[in-house]
């Protein structure tokens, strides 16, 4: 039987760092959940604030933070994920992946624990390359509207690998493809989410660009179970690691199987693509196969499918008309 760990997770109020919390209580851990709510919500945590392995503080990691018990392990998700997010205060994007991150490895150090790090697919910007493997460099603008979060993530790996060089830090770099499921945020921009809301409650799918921009979309159950296999994979594999579905879809295809699955009659709109929206999105997991035996098993459809009644419970539909928003 493996023994008890004190696991911190930064972020953890938030829609994968919530996932993670229970699956991580439910394998016997202690949890402390470290959240500044910008994007999270104690809503998404509320079934675990009286289990007595699990303690939540709020705080924002861009400022120093004290914690007494020793920590074994290190999950550090805390940054917004979503351009709507990340682009509401570029400079404190980029804060919560240089100062936060060091304040994060600088904790870790002192208590000599294992660090995993949520990087994420877009420090390959709009790739040359695709499928998109471990290797490729990327191509990224350091000037877009983007690069608060891009260039972001791609520093936060530089300074775990050099802690890690410098001072032996145990560190672990996943690089997240596109996630959704149950507790994503309505309002939040990311295209699954967007879509369910506006079929839902039967406004026009908002596309942007022609549609033919392709993603790849993980349910959060698999990915909870990636980031897992790599923490606790051994010390010797750092990463970075892609953990995403290799299933590839335009977004046109994305929202008309929405369309479908919802039952609704809404159509399709498009609008303008954003700067430095990136063309296409796949990962290659033949590392994370080999290395961590971990692949998805939760198909598109099905996820969907979940992520439906997920939204369809916490947030009923307005049948009303009303302008259309476009998140």
């Amino acid at each position: 039987m493996s023994k008890t760990k004190t696991i911190l997770v930064t972020g953890g109020a938030g829609f994968i760092g919530s996932h993670l919390c229970k699956r991580l209580l439910d394998s016997g851990n202690k949890v402390i959940c470290l959240d500044n709510l910008f994007t999270g919500s104690k809503k998404n945590i509320q079934h675990l604030l009286k289990k007595k392995n699990f303690k939540f503080f709020q705080h924002d990691i861009i400022e120093p933070f004290f914690i007494k018990e020793k920590i074994d392990q290190i999950y550090n998700l805390a940054c917004p994920a979503s351009p709507i997010h990340y682009q509401v205060n570029a400079i404190r994007t980029i804060k919560a992946n240089t100062i936060g991150v060091i304040n994060v490895l600088g904790f870790a150090k002192q208590h000599q624990a294992r660090i995993l790090q949520a990087s994420t697919s877009e420090v390959y910007g709009d790739p040359m390359e695709h499928p998109q493997k471990e290797s490729y460099r990327g191509n990224v603008s350091t000037i877009g509207p983007r690069a608060c979060y891009d260039e972001g993530k791609r520093v936060a790996e530089t300074l775990l690998f050099d802690y890690h060089r410098k001072w032996g830090l145990e560190i672990k770099v996943a690089r997240i493809f596109n996630t959704y499921g149950p507790r994503m945020a309505k309002n939040d921009g990311r295209v699954v989410s967007n879509f369910i809301v506006q079929a839902l409650s039967g406004r026009p799918l908002t596309i942007y660009g022609n549609g033919s921009q392709t993603r790849s979309f993980c349910y959060v159950v698999d990915m909870v179970d990636g980031l897992i296999k790599l923490m606790e994979s051994s010390s010797s594999f750092t990463g970075p690691v892609n953990l995403g579905n290799p299933g590839e879809f335009t977004i046109k295809e994305l929202a008309e199987k929405i369309i479908k699955l919802t039952g609704s009659k809404s159509k399709v709109v498009y609008e303008r693509l954003p700067e430095d929206d990136p063309k296409q999105r796949r990962p290659n997991i033949v590392l994370a196969k080999r290395v961590l035996k971990w692949e998805p098993k939760i198909k598109l459809e099905e996820g969907i499918e979940k992520t439906i009644e997920y939204f369809n419970l916490s947030f009923p539909r307005k049948r009303e008309s009303r302008k259309q928003i476009c998140f």
